[in-house]
């Protein structure tokens, strides 16, 4: 590759964007940086309303980065002849949706730098073969007039990695593996040593090749290895995609384990609710449903089983009724949403991918797995019916280590976080749940809870099944990059200010923010146990005035039984908005979407610019403080009304 085009670097200074943008290359070298933009997002990269119209290069190249900073315009990247990417730190932050990839390519950016990637974006542009690097200086080279090898970028990755790059892509590699063309990247016979619970079921499912059993004696952080795919899942931002590349590579060839797979639709659903605001609906209904329509059709087509309104199975956000009806212990559960992590909460190994990993999960039954570090996190204390688990993550993932990733060795190390200690018994699976759900949102992989009375409860009343012997327990000498011992008593009530879930502050540092919009509501806010937190905030109060109120339960099942509790008349009652189960607002598509001048407090797990849907600052908050937000107009500590 020579350079042709021109060299963008995402700078903090919106200036300095705009000079670019303008016309003048910036003076920028690799111990020369202007200040680059920290976690630069997907929501950033590929907004929730482009993302409907499609899921090719030419439909999606021309909102590459489109509003970042308010200087983005639509084709501003392609039209100014930009060939080359450079950010900062976490770049690929949030979701795993591959059309952040996809857009790239059709904004005409061949290659993509930046200090350090998420490990799902990164993945996705192995999986698609777009180039990229963390060595800045490959940027010098190509502005001094020098040819720079991609290949040879490829062969600097991982064994899997330049494995699947060799053979043109993932599907391709797919391909190779059905017909015995390729055999595992990575040693089989392996010694047994001391691993951690995550560790346990990557060497437990691991293939081994076609003529052995599943599993090997041991893995360690750093490996990459084929698993056995327990659980599959897709919703309608991704299945059209997903179902696209699946038929390219192999037309109609049936997908493995179908009984082990089901499609979602959640994102859509409230969509058309008549408090969207028209622009929005005008921008996203229409495309959408025919999003979903290819969902339907792809359904019935592989014999897949979908869950929505109106659908043979109940509707829902796709995490939590993973959690409800699909995950178990020691299993590997992976779905094409970034936050699959929340089925870590019942002992499982689970964690988002994007499309092209999906269609090769579907057809191979297995998932390429970089064997993550561990973190063990112990909790003890009291939460005193204070400090809830959304405290207890926003606390975690905006402390220096996980915020500047120090446990990153290299730059396709992953690391997930596991959940540990006598304070997880005061909690239940649906609080539990928030844990995992919101460790992809400190740069982490996944999380998983150890095993514990109140996970082998929720088992064993839900499923009634005894989790005992699935249940997977790290060794006692296992190894971990890092060991924290948390004592709830020195857990503040804790906010992420706008901009990023590791934004953290403690509330009381902001309790002179004045909010106008409340919602609670998403995969990770919206559990029967948030809306009982909410309710015994706000019952004998009233709205603030001025104040907006969106409550969103998460699945039909937590409708039904807010419903029976009188949970959801108290909310009405109150002149909440309460909707029907759906993902909605999240992601700007459903009531609660911001109106001009808002501030809002959101029990969600991330709060990106824009990502609800219209600007305006987003403050995250649990359940309570919410509640009593709304109570007061401005972030309140539920202690301080009495």
């Amino acid at each position: 590759m020579r350079l042709t085009g021109r060299v963008l670097w995402l700078t903090e200074d919106a200036e300095l964007l705009s000079q670019q943008l303008d016309g003048q290359d910036l003076d920028a070298h690799a111990n020369a940086l202007p200040a680059l933009e920290f976690g630069i997002n997907t929501d950033l990269l590929i907004n929730g309303a482009a993302c409907t119209l499609g899921y090719t290069g030419d439909i999606l190249g021309p909102y590459l980065l489109e509003r970042f900073k308010d200087r983005v315009t639509k084709n501003a990247i392609r039209d100014a002849g930009f060939q080359v990417v450079v950010g900062g730190e976490a770049y690929g932050s949030g979701s795993s949706r591959e059309v952040a990839v996809v857009a790239h390519e059709g904004a005409g950016i061949e290659l993509v730098v930046a200090q350090s990637f998420q490990r799902i974006f990164q993945e996705n542009m192995v999986y698609c073969g777009m180039p990229f690097t963390t060595d800045l200086s490959v940027v010098d080279r190509l502005r001094a007039g020098q040819a720079v090898d991609l290949d040879e970028l490829a062969r600097a990755l991982p064994p899997f990695f330049r494995a699947v790059a060799e053979q043109g892509g993932l599907l391709e590699y797919g391909t190779a593996l059905i017909d015995g063309r390729v055999t595992p990247s990575y040693r089989v016979d392996r010694a047994p040593r001391a691993m951690t619970c995550v560790e346990k079921i990557i060497a437990r499912r691991a293939y081994g090749g076609p003529a052995r059993e599943r599993g090997l004696a041991s893995v360690q952080p750093g490996d990459q290895v084929l698993c056995e795919a327990g659980f599959r899942g897709m919703h309608e931002y991704t299945t059209g995609m997903v179902m696209h590349l699946y038929a390219e590579a192999w037309g109609k060839a049936p997908v493995v384990r179908p009984d082990l797979v089901a499609a979602f639709e959640d994102h859509f659903v409230l969509l058309g609710d008549e408090t969207v605001p028209a622009d929005v609906k005008t921008q996203r209904l229409a495309p959408a449903r025919k999003l979903t329509a290819e969902m339907v059709d792809a359904c019935e087509a592989h014999g897949i089983r979908l869950h929505g309104p109106n659908r043979p199975y109940p509707a829902g956000v796709c995490h939590r009724l993973v959690v409800e009806d699909y995950a178990s212990p020691g299993t590997v559960v992976v779905l094409t949403d970034s936050h699959s992590c929340t089925a870590g909460v019942l002992n499982t190994f689970a964690f988002g991918i994007g499309s092209t990993a999906m269609a090769f999960a579907l057809r191979t039954g297995l998932v390429p797995v970089t064997v993550p570090s561990t973190v063990r996190i112990e909790l003890t204390g009291d939460h005193r019916g204070i400090v809830s688990p959304k405290d207890v993550i926003l606390h975690l993932i905006g402390d220096p280590y996980f915020r500047e990733e120090r446990w990153r060795r290299s730059p396709t190390d992953t690391c997930v976080a596991e959940f540990a200690g006598p304070a997880l018994d005061g909690w239940d699976v649906d609080q539990l749940s928030v844990l995992t759900n919101m460790t992809v949102e400190g740069g982490l992989m996944t999380g998983i809870v150890a095993p514990c009375a109140a996970v082998h409860r929720f088992l064993a009343e839900r499923r009634g099944i005894d989790p005992g012997p699935s249940f997977v327990h790290p060794d006692a000498d296992a190894t971990y990059a890092r060991v924290l011992k948390i004592d709830l008593d020195d857990v503040p009530l804790t906010v992420a200010t706008p901009g990023d879930s590791r934004n953290r502050a403690p509330l009381a540092d902001h309790a002179h923010v004045a909010v106008q919009n409340v919602v609670i509501a998403s995969c990770t806010g919206g559990s029967l146990a948030d809306l009982r937190s909410a309710a015994d905030v706000m019952r004998g109060r009233a709205l603030g005035p001025g104040v907006r109120l969106t409550v969103t339960p998460s699945s039909h099942d937590v409708a039904v039984r807010a419903q029976q509790e009188g949970l959801l008349t108290l909310f009405r009652d109150l002149g909440a908005e309460v909707t029907a189960p759906g993902c909605g607002v999240c992601i700007g598509n459903g009531p609660g979407i911001p109106r001009p001048g808002e501030t809002t407090a959101s029990t969600t797990n991330r709060n990106f610019d824009r990502r609800m849907g219209a600007p305006g600052p987003v403050f995250l908050v649990s359940p309570a403080v919410a509640a009593a937000s709304a109570v007061t107009g401005h972030l309140t500590d539920p202690r301080a009304l009495g």
